[in-house]
């Protein structure tokens, strides 16, 4: 890889891109074509998908246009620095994208709290069920058997009433008057 980066065929990549900070489109384009390669297949071997490592190599040459005149060559070649740059933006790209995963499953841990008050639910729930209690000890002993039976029992009016050993008739007007005093004790309009 290095012997074709390094060839005979022009100025090498460190001039070149001292080329590309003095503002030179052409010597940038020279560059891009040798190094593009290399910078894509390191960043591709790091995210392992082919459109991010697009837009992270994308980004890595971008970044070494703008900053082609902070490469030092006394501290490495050419090629050294566009692929340790290139290779620190894939490991950015890939700690957050681990990051907004942590976050996401953060957040949906909490949205698993109840989204409503439990307490006041369980306490509306208790002076329901006390008011129909009283409500039920308002009616005849017949009434109360009945409507019990078909309502908490989930019988049927035929077996309600073979239960009791009443006529179904009696059954339907004790269920039918129980169930009005029922609701005019509970208040529930029509």
């Amino acid at each position: 890889m290095v012997s074709v980066l390094a060839t005979g065929r022009g100025p090498g990549l460190e001039e070149l891109l001292g080329e590309v900070a003095r503002g030179d489109e052409a010597a940038f384009e020279r560059f891009y074509d040798r190094v593009s390669g290399p910078v894509f297949g390191l960043i591709r071997r790091v995210l392992r998908d082919v459109a991010q490592a697009e837009e992270v190599a994308q980004e890595v040459l971008v970044e070494v246009w703008r900053t082609a005149a902070r490469f030092d060559p006394g501290r490495g070649s050419a090629l050294s620095w566009v692929l340790t740059m290139a290779h620190r933006r894939a490991v950015d790209r890939v700690r957050s994208a681990q990051a907004a995963t942590d976050r996401e499953e953060r957040a949906a841990r909490l949205d698993n709290d109840v989204a409503y008050d439990q307490v006041a639910e369980a306490v509306t729930n208790r002076l329901e069920g006390e008011r129909v209690r009283r409500c039920l000890d308002g009616l005849t002993d017949l009434q109360r058997q009945a409507v019990t039976m078909a309502y908490y029992g989930g019988y049927s009016y035929p077996e309600v009433a073979g239960l009791l050993k009443v006529p179904l008739g009696t059954v339907k007007t004790r269920m039918r008057d129980g169930l009005v005093r029922l609701r005019d004790c509970m208040g529930v309009d029509r």
